[in-house]
């Protein structure tokens, strides 16, 4: 037996209680000290145990002083069904599991060189069979060989934090610091991430800390303690947004602050996560909390490299600038100019040169951005390309533009679960499992050697870490692009890309960076450079991509 402490931060609420298992539910009390604490010890074997707090409330939606149960907003572990805390002794010691990391030794890659695949847990594989299984963190594990193959040297797990229900994109947290149980055991996450570290694979975690669920416990317990009384805008809001303006000087704190604090701390140092995506940081709004927050991840993460990137949309470059708080920002911009471009929706270079060099935009380097093709928030490219009745080759053709302009524009590239190999299922809330029996097709195939070629170069070409570009020539009449980029060792990558469906025949490019041998990636070719112009056959909607030899 050990004596456990049990507290809880209610500083204005009157009174409180401790009820668990251990207790036959009936009530201990909990003593208030002066920090705002109620307290209470009791003695406990090693083992598991269901609890919950009793509180009486000040949220203005429930009766004044009203007795109500509570999960711990610290609760590092949920029970479903029925919805209680769960805290584990082992040794006379709180633990979240007894698991035991083997390979935080492995050096990871740095943020510069990262190739980011996103996906969501529940869809992204196992249960194949059945459409209405929920992937977990074990077949994650599964797949680790297939991320392998394919390049990726970072995933992006969207929320996976406890949320009501079934299935959820999890952009609903109920529970801060509890992981969703039907992904499996906080272990088998452990397990996961340490498998992705044994390959030099990072993890970042999707964080929602600009909002939480309705029924979170902090709502419940005193709601306006530590969120804004009403949204701020209510076009732009999915629940109770936290109040990081809010300071308690009797306390000298900052409730909003220290309770995601506290709770991203945790998850750096509990679960060694490598990075964190801001979920919706234009509703934060609080660039001095944003700072504050990436100083306590990096100082928690240690000499490991830990990525911290906003979804502020739209993109403002100042949330990564001189005095920005934050490392990177999505980078929606290039997304919709991208699309719209490969659609054959539009041709405007101005739009196509802002995008592809964030810096015109105001960004600073090659972290600042991230870019994609396509994320959760929208639909897979193969959808759009059939909403405009362009299928098969032709669709196929303007995939593989789309991931070029992706992975040699300045920033850090993203893909979205199933879109390496030509996913064509619709953006829903409802499951949708990934087809991997598209691998078996033939174009499908095809794509996903093209983006294993291209994650390749990205990784190993010192020209795409670089922030240099130079749009060397520009044809509005044939809707031809080119552009290169280089570093200072010697390193030089050219794209010429072709926005018609017109087939360009004997296309001269003149103002060719360098005289000399290039290697031309997607047709694996030589071809020599001189006068300063090459001449090639450029494809509708094709992509040449030109390696320094």
């Amino acid at each position: 037996m050990a004596q456990i402490e049990f507290k809880l931060f209610a500083p204005y609420n009157k009174g409180a209680a401790l009820i668990g298992e251990f207790s036959n539910w009936e009530e201990i009390p909990m003593e208030k000290g002066k920090d705002g604490y109620f307290r209470t010890h009791i003695d406990l074997a090693d083992g598991a145990y269901q609890y919950k707090f009793k509180v009486q409330s000040k949220s203005w939606f429930l009766e004044p002083d009203q007795w109500i149960e509570v999960v711990d907003p610290y609760a590092t572990d949920i029970d479903n069904p029925t919805q209680n805390g769960v805290i584990r002794i082992k040794d006379g010691e709180v633990i979240v599991d007894d698991y035991v990391w083997q390979h935080d030794d492995v050096p990871l890659p740095p943020d510069h060189q990262l190739v980011i695949y996103e996906m969501h847990v529940a869809d992204f594989s196992g249960g194949e069979d059945d459409k209405f299984a929920r992937g977990q963190f074990k077949h994650v594990i599964e797949k680790l060989d297939y991320l392998c193959e394919l390049g990726v040297n970072a995933i992006e797990l969207m929320p996976i934090k406890e949320y009501p229900g079934d299935y959820s994109w999890g952009y609903n947290p109920r529970h801060f610091f509890a992981m969703e149980s039907s992904y499996g055991s906080t272990a088998d996450m452990k397990r996961m991430i340490d498998e992705c570290h044994a390959r030099g694979i990072r993890v970042l975690m999707d964080g929602i800390y600009n909002h939480s669920e309705a029924s979170s416990p902090l709502t419940q317990i005193d709601h306006d303690y530590w969120y804004h009384h009403a949204p701020r805008d209510p076009e732009n809001n999915w629940g109770p947004e936290f109040n990081y303006e809010h300071y308690d000087e009797a306390l000298d704190v900052r409730p909003a602050w220290q309770f995601i604090g506290n709770a991203v701390r945790f998850w750096v140092q509990e679960y060694h996560v490598d990075g964190i995506r801001y979920d919706a940081a234009r509703q934060i709004a609080n660039y001095d909390f944003m700072h504050w927050i990436v100083q306590q991840t990096k100082q928690h993460a240690g000499a490991k490299p830990f990525y911290n990137v906003a979804e502020h949309i739209p993109e403002t470059p100042s949330i990564t600038g001189i005095d920005g708080p934050m490392d990177g920002c999505w980078h929606d911009s290039l997304y919709h100019c991208v699309l719209e471009h490969i659609c054959g929706d539009t041709f405007d270079l101005e739009r196509l040169k802002e995008a592809i060099d964030c810096k015109r935009q105001g960004f600073l380097g090659v972290t600042n951005v991230v870019n994609y093709l396509t994320n959760h928030d929208h639909n897979h490219v193969m959808v759009e390309l059939g909403d405009r009745e362009i299928f098969g080759e032709a669709a196929f053709k303007r995939a593989k533009l789309g991931a070029v302009l992706v992975m040699t524009a300045i920033g850090v590239p993203l893909i979205w679960m199933g879109e390496e190999f030509g996913e064509y299922k619709p953006k829903t809330p409802e499951s949708a499992k990934i087809d991997w029996t598209l691998l078996g097709n033939d174009e499908n195939r095809s794509l996903f050697e093209y983006y294993k070629g291209l994650i390749s170069l990205r990784k190993t070409n010192g020209a795409l870490f670089a922030e240099n570009i130079d749009f060397f020539h520009e044809d509005p009449e044939s809707k031809v692009l080119a552009y290169g980029r280089w570093n200072d060792e010697g390193s030089r990558v050219v794209v010429v890309a072709n926005f018609s469906d017109n087939f360009l025949a004997g296309y001269t490019v003149p103002n060719f960076p360098e005289n000399g041998t290039w290697h031309e990636w997607t047709g694996d070719f030589d071809v020599e450079s001189g006068d300063n112009q090459i001449m090639i056959d450029l494809g509708e909607y094709e992509a040449k991509v030109f390696v320094w030899q």
